[in-house]
């Protein structure tokens, strides 16, 4: 009994050391995720490998969590389950809101200038125009994620200001897909006639073959705004060490194995700062979808 008691007593010490180490190792990592704008597959592919390459460049471990929703990539980052994160125009606005002295820090070459395609299935009849038809007024419209800029904030932003009325007044029936390459193979099934999706998935479904340009064309594409970033939490320097956001944003910076940027897909990163983003908060507001 004595010898079993002492080595109970023996392992308690270093099993207490062991439950205090934990949290230390598990908050060493940085943790980041991404909006789900693809399905979950794709994304762990895509987002993996930057896990990998953020790894070496950071000196840091490194790990990509998928979210489910645009919503639950903003409570993740609020929450702080994630430092960092890929966000569309609006949730990386959203995001930033709820957490004290947030940065965008990256976004890609083409997010300074982005767009949306209008797109419609060929029973419409419908043809590319300059602007939106008066021939879409009482059809089916899909858009993609409830909090996503490209697939739901400006398109709608453009409705309202082409028709002066909300969507669901317009059209006789208004889904959300939940991400941009759904909504193409929606319109591409005639399951909706319209949908709204961001041009760089529609041009990756049309690349991988998954949809056929003379099934579903596009009609109209929205001017250009400022989307897709990087955004990241405004207390990691305190965390990971001094300049460690500068780190992070340079890593992003120099990212140029072609293999990775063809995953976003982008030619490379630039510099992005909060104001860059000012036109899509001023718009969320707009539409009640950020509290001033």
């Amino acid at each position: 009994m004595r010898p079993l008691m002492l080595r109970r007593l023996a392992f308690a010490p270093a099993l207490a050391l062991a439950l205090l180490a934990a949290p230390l190792a598990q908050a060493a990592t940085f943790v980041f995720t991404a909006i789900p704008d693809e399905d979950e597959t794709r994304l762990q592919e895509r987002f993996q490998k930057v896990a990998d390459y953020l790894s070496e460049e950071l000196d840091v471990e490194v790990r990509f969590i998928p979210v489910n929703s645009y919503a639950a990539a903003v409570t993740a980052f609020r929450n702080d389950q994630v430092q960092l994160a890929w966000f569309g125009g609006l949730s990386g606005v959203q995001a930033r809101e709820r957490v004290p002295g947030s940065q965008a820090i990256a976004q890609g070459v083409e997010d300074a200038a982005f767009t949306t395609y209008f797109i419609a299935h060929r029973s419409t009849g419908l043809e590319p125009a300059d602007t939106l038809p008066e021939e879409i007024r009482g059809m089916t419209f899909t858009f993609g994620s409830m909090g996503s800029t490209s697939g739901r904030l400006m398109p709608e932003y453009y409705l309202r200001e082409r028709f002066g009325v909300a969507p669901d007044e317009l059209f006789s029936r208004v889904g959300y897909s939940g991400n941009h390459s759904r909504t193409a193979s929606l319109v591409a099934s005639g399951a909706y006639q319209l949908g709204a999706l961001n041009y760089t998935a529609w041009e990756n479904e049309v690349e991988a073959g998954n949809i056929d340009p003379e099934a579903v064309r596009v009609i109209w594409q929205t001017p250009t705004y400022p989307d897709y970033q990087w955004s990241i939490r405004g207390d990691v320097d305190a965390r990971y060490g001094e300049g460690f956001t500068d780190r992070v944003r340079q890593a992003l910076l120099d990212m140029d194995d072609p293999e990775l940027l063809a995953s976003f897909p982008r030619e490379g990163f630039i510099p992005a700062s909060n104001e860059d983003y000012a036109p899509i908060r001023e718009t969320g507001i707009a539409l009640g979808l950020i509290d001033e």
